[in-house]
């Protein structure tokens, strides 16, 4: 009986099958891998089984033989990702906005895939991103991958930068004309990804969400700015900056309940400078970008924070909130 194509991949048939249907619960038999190996068109007999197995284990693979009662028979002990390490990547996925709900998808299925059939089952059952706010950009892949290129090629990129109006329609900024500028990093922040680049028209540091750019384009002229990044700490911008809105950098001192130390380290790192008030209270001073968002992080506190300079700074978020009233009272 003449031998089919398919048996000169009779060990790779044997890994796919012991990489998708068996783990440390779930064993498969010495005659349970022929039957299974059988289906591929490939026949095997019992010894050959222990040899391919044995080289299987020589190549680095973890394949174990488990004789107990209740899980008699080989299974891939060890993968290059444990389900616990799995099911974060999948939590990622799931809760980054940038990801487009399709694409969350195919992403998922293919983490499925480094594991057993049984497990990816767990997987797939926290697996919810229908209804989760998603990006509808499509290109922001081949965004992040030339903008990658572009720095590490030492070039500028160019591109047109998008918002939505009121007829939830797609309206370029700057009408249309694009955005030429030198990129440094990437930041992921708030669910999304921004691009950290340096923009020679202001002469300074700015950032772009990278979803809202279409039509992206590596330039022919090298990066300007360096000196200006090497003095920029991505960290600290980060921390300084509510929901990565611009602004004028400022240092600020808040008071606050000493119940909400750790909501300030949270926020802003142990750097903080934090000096303990009389009455329970502590005086915390940082470098904010003052903003709207930050105005409304200090009301959403509960009233348990309150800026206390500079006078402008606290003048001003009075103002931001009594005007909120304002608005909503007409």
């Amino acid at each position: 009986m003449a031998k089919s194509s398919n048996q000169k991949l009779k060990q790779l048939y044997l890994l796919r099958i012991l990489s998708e249907y068996t783990d440390e619960n779930h064993a498969m038999t010495t005659q349970e891998l022929i039957e299974k190996l059988a289906e591929y068109d490939v026949s095997a007999e019992r010894k050959s089984i222990y040899s391919d197995i044995e080289a299987l284990n020589t190549m680095g693979f973890d394949i174990l033989n488990d004789k107990s009662r209740n899980h008699n028979g080989y299974y891939m002990a060890s993968r290059d990702f444990e389900l616990p390490e799995l099911k974060l990547l999948v939590d990622a996925v799931q809760s980054s906005r940038f990801i487009t709900e399709k694409k969350s998808k195919e992403l998922i299925g293919k983490l499925e895939k480094l594991c057993s059939k049984y497990d990816g089952s767990r997987l797939q059952r926290q697996v919810y991103v229908s209804d989760r706010l998603k990006t509808e950009n499509e290109n922001i892949y081949y965004n992040v991958d030339g903008i990658h290129e572009a720095i590490q090629k030492d070039r500028q990129i160019s591109f047109r930068y998008y918002e939505w109006d009121a007829d939830k329609n797609m309206r370029y900024k700057k009408e249309g004309k694009r955005y030429v500028v030198s990129p440094y990093l990437l930041v992921w922040n708030d669910a999304n990804y921004y691009l950290v680049a340096y923009e020679e028209e202001s002469g300074m540091i700015r950032h772009y969400r990278v979803d809202k750019m279409t039509g992206l384009q590596e330039t022919e002229n090298g990066r300007l700015g360096k000196s200006e990044y090497q003095a920029f700490s991505p960290g600290m911008y980060t921390r300084k900056s509510f929901q990565m809105f611009g602004g004028e950098e400022t240092t600020v001192t808040m008071q606050c309940d000493e119940s909400m130390a750790g909501v300030m380290i949270d926020r802003f790192g142990k750097e903080v400078v934090m000096r303990r008030l009389p009455e329970g209270k502590l005086q915390v001073r940082t470098e904010i970008v003052v903003s709207p968002p930050f105005y409304g992080w200090v009301a959403g506190l509960n009233g348990k924070v309150k800026i206390t300079a500079p006078e402008e700074v606290a003048e001003e978020a009075k103002e931001y909130l009594l005007k909120l009233l304002e608005k909503w009272n007409q």
